[in-house]
C-alpha cells in the first residue's frame, strides 16, 4: 500500500504548506452542502493525461434532501495556535494500516499490511495471537496487502478488505469466535473486483449509520485513470459502494433497494458515490452521519471531499478535475461536486490519509473538527466547516513520519498510525 515515495498511487510531489491557504468552495446541491478528499500521489507510473474511452459515462449527480438540517454546518474555529501531544500507545507493529474497534469489546483492533495479521490492542500491549492471520493470501505491492477491516456493527462479523497473490481486490467475511479471534474456516467471499493494475485499490471498508457496508475502490490504478473508469458507472473501480454484505439468494449479497442507481441501465446498481481516483480512508462523523473523504490526488492536488447525510450518487469529477482545478478538462460536469479543501503539492506534501470528525472529550479545541494528514510532510490539519461553504485549516502543530491511517475509539477519542510501526493517541498539549 505505502512506503516513503511510492504510496497509494500518482505521481512524486514538490513541495506544499502543512497548511493549505487556499480556502475552496463548498458546492451546494439543493440544501445539501458536498465535500470529497483526494489520495495518494507518489511514485508516478505515467503522469501525461490519457484520452478518456468512449464508455465514460458523464451525467448530473442524484441527490435527495439530507435528513439532517446540514451536515456542514459552521463550528467553533480551531485556535491558530492550536496543539495536541501525540501519545506512544504502542510501537514494534508492521506496517500498520488501519483501526477498528468492536461493539462490547474494549480493544483496539490493527491490521498490518503485509504481515496480513490483525491484532488486538488491549490495555497498551499487544495480544500475541493474531484475531486473524491471511498473509498467504495477500500481494506484496507498494498499495497491496492487507488494505483494512471493519467489524459488523453488533461485532459477531469481521470482514477484510485485500489484495490476493494476483493484485485483484477481494472483501472477505469472517465470524467471531469466543476468545476474540476469527474462525478461519467461516472465510466467505463477499466481492471481488479484478484490478487491471497494482495501484490505486483503495480497500476502506465502514459500516455507515444505516447499517449498510460502505466500500471504496481505487480508479483501478495506473496514472491519470487512462481506462476512464471514475466516470464509467459500468464498472465499480473509482467509487464507494453500498451493500448489504449478507447472502441474498445465490448472491453474496444484497444491493440495497434504495441506492441511487437501482434499475439504471449501463450501470451498476452497487454504487453510492462515484468519480474518485483513489479514496484512501473515508469516514462518517458520529453527530451529523456525514461522510468524510480523503481523495488522493494525481500530480497536484489532494482533496477532502463531503457527502451529507442523505446525499447520495455525487460524482466528485475525477478524472475531469484534481482538487479545484481542471485535469482532463477545465469545464465541470454538470452535476459535479466540488472537494471543500484541496491542497498543492508543496513543502513536501504528496498524498492525503483521510481521518474523522472529532468527536472525543478530552482535546476541547477539535471539537467538531475534521482531523486528517499527508502521508509524505507528516503534518496534522484540522478543518472547520463552514455555513458559507468554506472550511478554514489549522496547523495542529503536529508530526507523525509517514501516517497511513487514523481511528476511533468508541469514546471518539482519536489515533494514528505510522508506517514504520507506532501508533499514537492524540492527546490535549
Amino acid at each position: 500500500m505505502v512506503r516513503a515515495n511510492a504510496r497509494r498511487g500518482g505521481a512524486a510531489g514538490g513541495s506544499g504548506p502543512s497548511v493549505r491557504s487556499v480556502q475552496p468552495s463548498l458546492r451546494v446541491l439543493g440544501a445539501a452542502a458536498l465535500v470529497v478528499a483526494g489520495a495518494c500521489s507518489s511514485s508516478k507510473l505515467n503522469s501525461s493525461p490519457q484520452p478518456i474511452p468512449p464508455t465514460v459515462v458523464v451525467t448530473t449527480a442524484i441527490t435527495s434532501p439530507p435528513s439532517k438540517s446540514t451536515t456542514t454546518s459552521s463550528a467553533p474555529p480551531v485556535p491558530a495556535r492550536a496543539r495536541l501531544r501525540l501519545t506512544e500507545l504502542v510501537h514494534g507493529l508492521d506496517n500498520p494500516v488501519a483501526m477498528a474497534i468492536r461493539s462490547g469489546d474494549p480493544a483496539l483492533y490493527v491490521a498490518e499490511q503485509y504481515r496480513a495479521r490483525v491484532l488486538a490492542i488491549i490495555g497498551g500491549a499487544v495480544r500475541s495471537r493474531p484475531v486473524v492471520d491471511m498473509h498467504a493470501n495477500v500481494s506484496k505491492g507498494p498499495e497491496q496487502g492487507l488494505l483494512d477491516m471493519v467489524f459488523s456493527p453488533d461485532g459477531t462479523k469481521l470482514y477484510l478488505d485485500y489484495t490476493d497473490p494476483n493484485g485483484d481486490s477481494h472483501v472477505d467475511e469472517y465470524t467471531m469466535r469466543s476468545d476474540g479471534t476469527a474462525d478461519p474456516a467461516s472465510r466467505r467471499s463477499v466481492l471481488f473486483q479484478h484490478q487491471p493494475y497494482p495501484n490505486h485499490n483503495g480497500g476502506q471498508l465502514a459500516f455507515g449509520p444505516d447499517g449498510y457496508l460502505y466500500i471504496g475502490l481505487g480508479d483501478g490504478g495506473f496514472s491519470g485513470d487512462p481506462e476512464g473508469n471514475a466516470q464509467n458507472r459500468d464498472t465499480l473501480l473509482g467509487k464507494i459502494l453500498r451493500i448489504d454484505p449478507h447472502p441474498s439468494g445465490t448472491q453474496p449479497y444484497a444491493v440495497p433497494s434504495d441506492n441511487p442507481f437501482v434499475g439504471t441501465a449501463n450501470t451498476r446498481p452497487e454504487i453510492w458515490m462515484w468519480g474518485l481516483r483513489n479514496p484512501w480512508r473515508f469516514s462518517f462523523d458520529r453527530r451529523t452521519d456525514a461522510m468524510w473523504i480523503g481523495d488522493v490526488g494525481q500530480d497536484r492536488y489532494e482533496e477532502v471531499d463531503v457527502a451529507p447525510s442523505g446525499s447520495e450518487g455525487l460524482n466528485f469529477e475525477w478524472p475531469l478535475r484534481e482538487g479545484l482545478n481542471g485535469y482532463r478538462f477545465h469545464n465541470r460536469p454538470e452535476g459535479g461536486v466540488q472537494p471543500v479543501y484541496d491542497y498543492p503539492h508543496e513543502g513536501g506534501a504528496c498524498s492525503i490519509t483521510g481521518g474523522y470528525v472529532y468527536r472525543g472529550t478530552a482535546i476541547a479545541h477539535l471539537a467538531g473538527a475534521y482531523v486528517f494528514a499527508d502521508f509524505c510532510a507528516g503534518n496534522l490539519t484540522a478543518l472547520t466547516p463552514h455555513g458559507t461553504g468554506r472550511a478554514a485549516a489549522t496547523d495542529l502543530h503536529a508530526h507523525v513520519d509517514q501516517p497511513t491511517s487514523f481511528g476511533q475509539d468508541a469514546a471518539g477519542e482519536l489515533y494514528v498510525l505510522a508506517l514504520g510501526g507506532t501508533v499514537f493517541k492524540l492527546t490535549p498539549a
